[in-house]
């Protein structure tokens, strides 16, 4: 017989009757164990058992598999009240912190367990006893989420019934007057939840209109007036639950994930009101281990290298911060918006050497100042550029895996995020330029007119920020464990960085700049054809496409041979075929005769082409006609001939003597082309002063070629001789 997880096992007595329930919460890899625990004690905890033993009793008929689960319940979400559910998600939330799938077996030994409820009660601020009672519902009833359910449903007190007749609560105040009210029994609060649904979460009201609205809906009758009209009149105080009352109710029953969810927006609510139970610096063993990436605008103006007079915008930085250390690994300042090509660039600085990287911004460091050039074993970003087509080059060549946060949950990656916040705090109240907290408000100053750095400034200040970021930001906020407690390793990221590397290494690579790029580029299928290397209509060769003879064998082999190339959109007068063991590639340019694409990014080239599609569209009109009024005047030429040659034909001359001529014939027309043809400089002159003398073509020709003349007459004779 086989065991499983949530398997109902019913003991018997020693006389044989039906005896405790227990439901099998665990069961060891290698079937050795199991960890069950008994559904209906008030004070059950799980037990360990042995498998065999289990297994010997059921087979003995001391035990029996139950069928019947006393806890099973069909719950549906529309069923539930919003108490219910209240209660149920938030008892869901901390069960997983402590049992969570992650915490098996440890949970149900008694010291792991009794140390993680304590963590709980100090997260969560609920008390032990009721983590406890939390523990125990869930794995008593079948270890699922509806588990944790009150259990109003099923029978709780309803003390309405003992106060028939009697108003509950605090008397009124004049209610001699204004009468002593009514009580909020289940119609009412039905009527409650109604409203608040309709008008506060639906249409967003505030909570006094909402009780306003529900009076004039619920709370009133129509009368018809004196003129006739009909009206609503609301009913007394008296017949009325009092506004105090319906507050209550609200704030007694108050979802504040649906309220700010549909008051405010969704993301509203994921970015600023959800609970935050976890920490991203445990995600990571070691540098290395993960590395978050995210771009941000920075809040300050700039203006152009090229005229200090042009305000260029607000440049888009992206950083790289290693999960464990939170040392800042990779940076990339640009003006191209949140694209892969800017992520490329972030990527890149991560495996650039930062002396070299530091040098071509005029700043001097040391190899231990800024000793990152690696690579992780992981990359967290958002739902963005990492996690596009684009990125698949990088995942596959370098091994890296990209995990991805869920849509608007930047706390998933808090660490790059509170880089950003870190390196605004350093340098934005002093930068000229920067943006103010009264930014476009009305009668505020133009930040924007104060625009003083360029691009090449702000970085240099960025690398400054980073370097004292990573060499002596103290983080009070960052916990360590008890080996760098016990080390006395202080809450620097360079020192963290350091102490990791010593006692935790093995997760960061290195590779080299130009491999480095290789792989960041987009790949994309290119043809080797007899005309060049085919790639998004423009052509390439390269030294081994030439000595290999590729475009002569695709001559002759009438066919395209596709290969896998890479490339940098920003610039296509170059395209790279990796190799085949990764290590290097084949560096193709491009060939003269495409010299209109030199230096022009991908985009400019696809305008280009677009650009002549729709102008071959716009014109395709235009030119048939004109193909079509040649076609015209070449049938009219042709009717002319038609005719001409018709008007002197001989109708008695032979189709052989027609054709017979054809060489003589040949020679006079080429000896008249030749007058007509031949150069006479300052014409006009000449026909002045020359005579003009009419001749038939046959005396021309015999003027101008007396052989030929006496050959036609030879030929003649030939056949006046024969035809007698």
């Amino acid at each position: 017989m086989q065991l499983t997880v949530n398997m109902l096992i019913q003991f018997t007595t020693e006389d044989g009757s039906p005896g405790h329930i227990e439901r099998v919460l665990w069961i060891h890899e290698h079937q050795e164990k199991v960890v069950t625990i008994e559904i209906l004690g008030q004070s059950s905890l799980p037990e360990f058992r042995g498998v065999d033993t289990i297994l010997a009793l059921l087979s003995a008929g001391q035990a029996y598999i139950c069928s019947d689960d006393p806890h099973q319940r069909v719950v549906t979400e529309e069923s539930m009240t919003e108490k219910e559910r209240a209660i149920r998600d938030k008892a869901w939330e901390i069960v997983q912190v402590v049992a969570g799938a992650g915490t098996q077996p440890n949970v149900f030994y008694p010291r792991f367990r009794a140390e993680a409820i304590r963590k709980a009660r100090e997260t969560c601020g609920v008390s032990e006893k009721t983590i406890r009672s939390y523990l125990r519902r869930f794995w008593q009833r079948g270890q699922h989420k509806n588990a944790l359910l009150p259990d109003y449903k099923l029978g709780a007190i309803n003390r309405s019934g003992y106060l028939i007749g009697r108003k509950r609560g605090r008397p009124r105040k004049f209610g001699e007057i204004v009468g002593q009210g009514v009580n909020v029994d289940e119609d009412t609060k039905r009527i409650f939840r109604v409203a608040i649904n309709r008008f506060y979460y639906g249409e967003g009201l505030p909570l006094v209109r909402t009780y306003e609205l529900m009076r004039r809906e619920y709370y009133s009758v129509q009368e018809q007036g004196d003129d006739g009209t009909r009206q609503q009149v609301l009913q007394s105080s008296a017949e009325t639950p009092t506004l105090g009352q319906f507050k209550y109710h609200f704030y007694k029953e108050r979802d504040w994930k649906r309220e700010i969810s549909a008051r405010q927006s969704k993301k509203n609510y994921l970015q600023g009101h959800r609970s935050l139970l976890g920490d991203s610096t445990s995600q990571a063993y070691g540098p290395g281990s993960i590395f978050q990436i995210d771009a941000t605008i920075a809040d300050v103006y700039l203006v152009s290298r090229y005229n200090r007079n042009w305000v260029i915008g607000r440049p888009v930085v992206y950083g790289i911060v290693d999960t464990f250390s939170h040392m800042v690994c990779g940076l990339h300042v640009g003006l191209e918006g949140p694209s892969w090509i800017s992520a490329m660039g972030a990527l890149y600085n991560v495996a650039q050497n930062k002396v070299q990287f530091c040098k071509e911004y005029g700043i001097q460091i040391d190899e231990e100042h800024f000793p990152v050039h690696h690579l992780p074993e992981a990359l967290l970003a958002d739902q963005g550029e990492i996690a596009s087509k684009m990125a698949e080059p990088m995942i596959r060549n370098l091994n890296i895996k990209v995990m991805t946060t869920g849509s608007y949950r930047p706390e998933m990656k808090a660490i790059v995020e509170r880089f950003f916040e870190t390196i605004n705090g350093y340098v934005k109240p002093i930068l000229p330029g920067g943006i103010q907290p009264d930014f476009q408000e009305r009668g505020s100053h133009d930040y924007r007119l104060d625009a003083t750095l360029d691009l090449h400034q702000f970085t240099q200040i960025m690398i400054r920020a980073i370097l004292h970021h990573n060499n002596h930001h103290w983080m009070n906020s960052y916990q360590r464990d008890s080996l760098m407690i016990e080390d006395e390793v202080e809450p620097i990221p360079l020192k963290l960085w350091n102490w990791g590397i010593q006692n935790r290494a093995g997760k960061l690579r290195s590779i080299s700049e130009d491999l480095m790029r290789l792989h960041l580029m987009p790949t994309a299928t290119a043809s080797i054809t007899a005309r060049g290397i085919r790639f998004k209509g423009m052509f390439y060769s390269s030294r081994r496409a030439l000595m290999e003879r590729w475009f002569e064998k695709a001559s002759n082999d009438g066919r395209s041979i596709k290969t896998t190339v890479s490339y940098d959109p920003r610039n296509l007068n170059y395209i790279y075929i990796p190799q085949e063991d990764g290590k290097g590639f084949e560096k193709c340019h491009l060939l003269d005769h495409q010299a209109r694409y030199r230096d022009k990014t991908l985009e400019e080239i696809e305008h280009l082409f677009e650009q002549e599609k729709f102008d071959r569209k716009a014109n395709e009109d235009r030119m048939l006609q004109r193909k079509v009024d040649l076609l015209t005047e070449i049938d009219d030429i042709i009717k002319d001939a038609e005719r001409m040659t018709k008007q002197e034909r001989n109708a008695g001359e032979s189709k052989s003597k027609r054709v017979r001529d054809i060489r003589i014939n040949r020679h006079v027309e080429k000896a008249l082309n030749r007058k007509a043809d031949a150069f006479v400089l300052d014409k006009s002159k000449s026909q002045s002063e020359g005579q003009v003398v009419s001749m038939s073509p046959g005396a021309i020709a015999d003027e101008l070629n007396p052989e030929l003349a006496l050959l036609k007459k030879k030929q003649r004779e030939k056949l006046d001789g024969s035809d007698e």
